[in-house]
């Protein structure tokens, strides 16, 4: 009994620790509107057009904190050829902690602070941090990630999302 408890509590730590693809196929997007620091809102709709990561984080996460570079030099690769980043901040997050990281990692992409938690319901009952979505330019979802991504593969991924057409 024992020896089952530690294989179930390791291999949740190793899902936990390693990022994740969860989902097969498409879907769409859920209909969402996202308060942005500035107070202007963009709703799930603004997305289309464009290849888009829609990552959910919070500035206590470690990992969140820990990937966030990556965030931003890929949105940097990316940006000019019709890519984009929203990164929306946990219910739980407090929204001056949030402004304070955007201001000083001079994070160049749209921040949300999803303060009731609704944003992150939606969007799969999100609950782990960080969990990343790329979402194509029809506005489907195409894959999600618990967890820090590979980002060689998150890379190949925009790329071909980003030639169709």
């Amino acid at each position: 009994m024992k020896r089952s408890l530690y294989l179930a509590a390791a291999a949740v730590v190793l899902a936990i620790g390693t990022a994740t693809y969860i989902g097969a196929g498409t879907s769409a997007a859920p209909q969402s509107t996202f308060v942005l620091l500035d107070g202007s809102t963009k709703s799930t709709a603004d997305l289309k057009g464009r290849v888009t990561l829609v990552n959910f984080w919070a500035t206590s996460c470690v990992t969140c904190v820990a990937e966030m570079p990556k965030v931003i030099a890929t949105y940097d690769k990316y940006h000019a050829k019709g890519f984009d980043t929203l990164a929306v901040a946990m219910s739980y997050d407090p929204p001056s902690y949030v402004v304070n990281f955007a201001q000083t990692r001079n994070l160049p992409f749209q921040v949300a602070i999803d303060n009731t938690g609704a944003i992150a319901q939606s969007w799969g009952e999100v609950k782990l941090t960080p969990t990343t979505y790329i979402v194509n330019k029809r506005g489907d979802i195409v894959k999600r990630y618990v967890g820090e991504p590979d980002f060689t593969e998150l890379h190949a991924l925009i790329e071909k999302l980003l030639a169709e057409v």
